[in-house]
């Protein structure tokens, strides 16, 4: 994969991403999003409520991912943060969600968080989870059938850490 361009997401950008979060969040198999969610909600929710929203774009501006990053509590809790990742059906397999993954850990840094944690990694997602302990976060709790996953029915989560 060549280089990726890495920028705040625009309207443009949404709308252009717009299917692929559709289509994850539609499946119900990684994001406890409302699968009915419409687009303007979820703009609001990728882009307009998070510190950062991000997209990676190759070198023809072709969208091919996208995150977010948010505090992932306030007051006494806004030094962690939370992000997500989403990648279009094109790209997988091709280090976007790390390159993504690596993005938004120096974001982090840059807008003063100390760490970061995902709250409900799907357990029976298996190459985010391999991912992310390859990229140094550990799992730091299980959730017992905390997700109604479409085809498998409830599956636990993992909340994971990693120290930034």
């Amino acid at each position: 994969m060549s280089a990726l361009a890495f920028s705040t997401v625009t309207d443009d950008d949404f709308a252009a991403f717009w299917p692929t979060f559709q289509a994850i969040v539609t499946a119900q198999e990684t994001y406890a999003f409302d699968p009915n969610i419409s687009f303007e909600a979820a703009q609001q929710l990728w882009c307009k409520s998070p510190n950062a929203s991000v997209v990676a774009k190759d070198e023809n501006g072709q969208v091919l991912g996208a995150y977010y990053l948010k505090a992932n509590a306030a007051g006494p809790g806004d030094h962690i943060c939370n992000c997500g990742y989403m990648v279009t059906p094109a790209a997988r397999g091709k280090g976007v969600a790390r390159a993504m993954c690596e993005h938004s850990q120096q974001r982090a840094r840059e807008l003063g968080f100390l760490a970061m944690q995902y709250n409900a990694v799907v357990a029976t997602n298996e190459v985010a989870v391999a991912l992310w302990q390859k990229l140094g976060f550990s799992i730091v709790g299980t959730v017992p059938n905390a997700y109604r996953h479409a085809r498998l029915g409830f599956v636990d989560t993992y909340v994971m850490y990693k120290a930034l």
